[in-house]
């Protein structure tokens, strides 16, 4: 079996009316509408004196963006796939790519907080309808709840996106997008809040601010949870610190390296440090001891001492240190003495130290997280370079920025419908590749030739010269006056004579003459 030789003329369509391409579609639009989805984005979403009506029924606008993500749309044309075949018979009220466009171009940052409001309520009423956050593994046999922030850079292009600034990464235009997420030991996470940036933000810019909205939705789907808050060095502040224990939430934060901290390791006593499971450890069969490069060790700390008391922190460092090795080493030339690099965390729950140290490295979970969504959300926020972009600027219209990956023609996923559950519709069938033809030559064009008679002399004397060249200087042979007659130009140039050489194209009048006079 082998391809046919004629399969790059043969158009594939998904035009059935019968058959529906993204069946999961019903199960998904069918629980927003349990959970009351319409009914908030009506009660919170409001665009008032908006051109276009683009503020008219919220509702199935949202709705219709929410089945195109869902189904896979990486731009709004792609949205257009919601009405192929029989999507008609099952969902009533799609709206077209173009409406979406005027529908988003609307948006102010008071519309997306109202956006935020509905996520909220909507995760709230989809808690008493499955179990998002399920587990019994906390403190006292309560819910343990993990609420991990982070952060992220997304690279765009072009001159006019709004918000792209030259951040972290040095000569590249990003966008800061900042996630909450929330998870259980036997759950997987959720992202219950999150807010697009300028490239340029500071990682801990509005995290406190963001982190309250998360746990104000935690504590209203588990109001008697154990929550623990975790994040990198970046969000290491008295204010994250602040806001987690308003809303009765402990945190552990890694803490960097400074003056303070590094003190408090130097404190710590070597019989204090517990070896961990950690690569390439084993247990001694003599001695049954763990052996590995990796231990841990926990001291008392007092947090943010250059703020106000009543912002100040006290809980411990979980320090765990790493056996530095130096790779050019020769075989049997050890060091005299072992050196090691420092990890410190600062955690406020009571957890034993141990537990607390491994609990703190699964907010690894969240780079995850950010990795599904810089393949799916975040991922339609990129755009082409910088070139397509000038050449697109005044042809997009409603169309969304295109994915990078979809970029140039003759790519897959180069347009609308570009899944390979979901081809071009019917009416976009597909050219053969032929050779161009070359354009014709032009027309030859007719020789002058030149007069018998000339015409009379200007009146009007010759221009001066006007500069030390004489560049208007008119030829000698001009001075003596104009000839009568001048011969017909001989083609083989035999007969030709001086005279006939200075009655050449070089005298002004002769020029003159030959453009006025009709072509043979």
């Amino acid at each position: 079996m082998q391809s046919s030789h004629a399969a790059s003329v043969v158009d594939i369509a998904f035009d059935d009316p019968n058959l529906i391409a993204d069946a999961g579609l019903v199960l998904t639009v069918a629980l927003a509408e349990q959970v009351g989805l319409p009914e908030l984005v009506a009660e919170h979403v409001a665009i008032v004196d908006a051109v276009n009506s683009a503020g008219a029924n919220p509702a199935a606008k949202v709705l219709s963006l929410l089945a195109g993500m869902v189904a896979g749309a990486d731009s709004i044309d792609d949205v257009d796939r919601l009405r192929h075949a029989g999507n008609r018979l099952a969902f009533t009220g799609i709206r077209a790519p173009s409406t979406l466009g005027t529908f988003l171009r609307a948006f102010t940052h008071g519309h997306v907080q109202q956006l935020n409001a509905v996520l909220r309520q909507m995760l709230i009423r989809l808690a008493e309808r499955a179990p998002i956050l399920s587990g019994t593994e906390g403190e006292g046999g309560d819910l343990m709840v993990f609420v991990d922030v982070d952060s992220t850079h997304r690279q765009v292009y072009g001159y006019a996106k709004a918000g792209a600034a030259v951040g972290r990464h040095k000569g590249k235009k990003t966008l800061h997008p900042l996630l909450v997420t929330a998870s259980t030991p036997t759950t997987a996470p959720i992202v219950v809040a999150a807010r697009l940036r300028k490239g340029k933000s500071a990682d801990v810019r509005g995290a406190h601010r963001l982190l309250a909205e998360a746990l104000a939705t935690v504590r209203a789907i588990a109001p008697t949870a154990t929550i623990v808050v975790r994040a990198d060095s970046k969000f290491y502040t008295a204010d994250v610190a602040a806001t987690a224990a308003r809303y009765n939430a402990t945190v552990s934060l890694t803490t960097g390296t400074n003056p303070s901290v590094n003190a408090a390791i130097t404190g710590i006593s070597d019989a204090a440090w517990t070896p961990i499971h950690y690569p390439n450890a084993f247990v001694d069969e003599d001695t049954g001891e763990l052996i590995s490069d990796a231990q841990v060790a926990e001291i008392s700390y007092a947090a943010f001492t250059g703020r106000p008391k009543a912002q100040q922190v006290t809980g411990r460092l979980i320090v765990r240190r790493v056996k530095r090795l130096n790779p050019k080493t020769a075989p049997g030339q050890d060091g005299l003495f072992d050196t090691w690099r420092h990890h410190a965390v600062f955690v406020t729950s009571s957890f034993e130290m141990l537990q607390a140290e491994s609990a703190h490295r699964g907010h690894a979970i969240v780079e995850q997280v950010i990795a599904d969504a810089a393949a799916s959300a975040l991922a339609h926020i990129a755009l082409g370079r910088v070139q397509r972009q000038r050449r697109l600027d005044g042809a997009v219209g409603d169309r969304a920025q295109p994915h990078p990956s979809c970029r140039g023609p003759g790519r897959q996923g180069s347009g609308p419908g570009h899944h390979v559950h979901d081809p071009s519709p019917a009416d976009q069938r597909a050219r053969s590749a032929g050779p161009q033809r070359t354009p014709p030559d032009p027309a030859p064009t007719p020789c002058l030739a030149l007069g018998k008679r000339l015409d009379p002399p200007a009146r009007h004397p010759p221009p001066a010269a006007t500069g030390a060249r004489g560049l208007t200087r008119p030829p000698p042979e001009s001075r003596a006056g104009p000839r009568t007659d001048v011969e017909e130009p001989d083609p083989t140039g035999r007969n030709r004579t001086p005279e006939t050489s200075r009655s050449s194209p070089q005298d002004p009048q002769v020029i003159r003459s030959a453009l006025t006079r009709p072509a043979r």
